[in-house]
């Protein structure tokens, strides 16, 4: 009679809802199971002796699967303090560029460091090692195809915004020395057209000078926008637009704080208190040109002499070549 009030069946359902239920409520099933099995006869035996090894498998699946009920003893259920699987791709791919001191990061490396810092801001693992190699100064250097070194250091940490409106490009890049050489802004002394018309631009974008660049800078440098005082000519300063760069010159507001609205002051520069009334930190090796022109002149573009502080030549003279890029 008792074995006549407990079908298979109903046993089937309710080991299929075992994998939410307490240890405690297992105990009491796999009891209840064996009073069935001693009171009742061989064929209903059999049957519960089925359903029993159905019970076991999802106890054992509770705790040594996914855990998701039980917590688990052997698998994820550890309340989420491991990493989960993308997490841990994420953590390996970044290995070499985590597990470097940032001196000894390559372009891939400076390139990967990058592009994890535009898409994860300050949570990327690269971003204190970049903002404490911009902070003190790290420099690398590349050999150009005209096998002069150029050294180069961090300015700036998602501070341009990428021309094709997606982001920040990751890391702004500064060179420190002249392997460019000393080059003229124009053929002629005057400023039209600003930094968008010159002949330096584009050579350093698509000519000669770009050429130089090896494979590695010109393939992964990010092209962006660069606002600047692009009338020039003389008279009252010109409303600041905008070009697409790929390679460029600082702005004098890039430098030194606004001065023509042309950009925002980089972070290094920031963090070294450059301002036009203390400079020492934007001395250099070579007086160099900024794209900026000199408001109310129609010749003039400013550059920064050795000391740090700026100043102000005719267009067609030759002046050192600090190129500036982003990953």
């Amino acid at each position: 009679m008792h074995a006549a009030a407990i079908p298979p069946r109903g046993v089937a359902r309710r080991a299929a809802r075992l994998r939410g239920q307490s240890i405690i409520e297992y105990v009491l099933i796999i009891a209840v199971i064996s009073l069935v099995v001693v009171f009742a006869g061989p064929q209903v035996s059999q049957a519960v002796h089925n359903q029993f090894a159905g019970v076991a498998n999802t106890l054992a699946g509770g705790i040594h699967g996914s855990g998701s009920g039980l917590g688990g003893t052997s698998g994820g259920g550890s309340g989420g303090n491991t990493p989960d699987q993308e997490q841990k791709d994420y953590l390996d791919d970044m290995k070499t560029v985590t597990d470097k001191d940032p001196r000894d990061w390559t372009l891939e490396d400076q390139k990967k460091a990058a592009e994890d810092i535009a898409e994860k801001g300050t949570a990327s693992v690269a971003f204190p090692k970049a903002k404490d190699a911009m902070g003190s100064g790290t420099k690398w250097s590349v050999t150009l195809n005209n096998g002069q070194t150029l050294e180069y250091r961090i300015i700036g940490i998602n501070h341009d915004d990428l021309a094709d409106g997606s982001g920040k490009a990751g890391l702004t890049f500064e060179a420190t020395n002249d392997a460019l050489g000393a080059q003229r802004m124009y053929a002629t002394n005057s400023n039209a057209g600003g930094w968008e018309a010159s002949e330096l631009r584009g050579r350093l974008n698509t000519g000669d000078l770009w050429a130089l660049l090896p494979a590695e800078i010109q393939y992964n440098v990010k092209a962006v926008t660069k606002m600047t005082d692009n009338k020039g000519g003389g008279g009252t300063a010109g409303t600041p637009s905008a070009t697409t760069d790929k390679v460029f010159l600082l702005s004098t507001t890039e430098v030194y704080g606004d001065l023509d609205s042309d950009g925002a002051q980089y972070e290094y520069y920031q963090s070294k208190g450059v301002s036009t009334s203390s400079y020492s930190g934007a001395s250099s090796s070579s007086w160099h040109w900024t794209r900026s022109v000199t408001p109310g002149n129609s010749r003039d573009f400013r550059f920064v002499y050795t000391d740090g502080n700026w100043y102000s030549s005719d267009a067609a003279p030759t002046w050192s070549v600090f190129p500036a890029f982003c990953f």
